[in-house]
């Protein structure tokens, strides 16, 4: 596969992490550690600014891993991009655009997701837009300056895989810059699916965090999304839509009574 580069930084692993649900740093550390991850998102919520000793951050190796500030739980534009303000304050250049009123289901905004990314890259900062899966959205912030769109393949949190298949599908073919599949990725396999079908990379939060070995589930993932990338390397042959013998008949003799 190409090599993975946003915003100029190449990641030579496609197995991105949230830090959200982690209930203890150690716990965090040791997913980290086993995943292999060179991208973590981190909320505001997570972050003490005065503490350099900050409980997540303190386990982070900020040479290795680009930590992503997120500003989960903004409402609206405005609230987006004050976040990204205190977090560019802080010296953050990496922010995770999520804007989502609805407390229920999560879902972007995507009218506010558009405002709030136009005004952050006018910032100077590097903005990677969590989106549903529209594939013109996707197309409108890739326009504006993104260096990569986020569509989700589930709601957050639910574990579902991807039902938005068909339109990552066409995200994936039109898109100009990296597409990373966040939200919704429950199992393994759906991530390693994310990878066949074009994704360039992958973020996972609960179904890590949430797992009763953290550590042994990151490096599932670590392992099936490495799986997938060789698989693409060895050029697998084409879907066809008729059958096609594994053992041709024409070296075999044929019997008749």
């Amino acid at each position: 596969m190409k090599p993975l580069v946003i915003a100029g930084k190449k990641f030579t692993n496609r197995f991105f992490l949230g830090t959200g649900k982690f209930g203890a740093k150690e716990i965090f550390a040791a997913a980290l550690a086993a995943s292999g991850a060179e991208l973590v998102t981190v909320s505001l919520t997570r972050v003490d600014f005065a503490d350099p000793d900050d409980d997540i951050l303190s386990v982070i190796d900020r040479d290795r891993v680009t930590v992503m500030l997120n500003t989960a739980g903004a409402r609206d534009a405005a609230e987006a991009v004050r976040v990204a303000k205190i977090g560019q304050a802080a010296g953050y250049q990496w922010i995770k655009l999520e804007v989502h009123p609805d407390a229920r289901y999560l879902l972007p905004d995507p009218v506010e997701t558009l405002r709030a990314a136009e005004q952050i890259v006018k910032m100077g900062l590097t903005v990677l837009p969590y989106i549903n899966a529209d594939p013109v959205l996707a197309k409108r912030l890739e326009d504006i300056g993104a260096p990569a769109v986020m569509p989700l393949a589930a709601p957050i949190g639910s574990n579902q895989g991807l039902r938005t298949l068909s339109m990552l599908e066409i995200i994936i073919a039109q898109s100009r810059v990296p597409v990373i599949v966040d939200a919704g990725l429950g199992l393994p396999s759906h991530a390693a699916q994310a990878i066949e079908i074009g994704a360039d990379a992958v973020l996972v939060n609960t179904a890590v965090a949430a797992a009763g070995d953290p550590p042994q589930m990151a490096r599932a993932f670590a392992l099936a999304i490495q799986a997938a990338e060789t698989a693409l390397d060895a050029n697998p042959p084409r879907v066809r839509a008729d059958a096609a013998a594994t053992s041709p008949t024409r070296t075999f003799a044929i019997f008749k009574d």
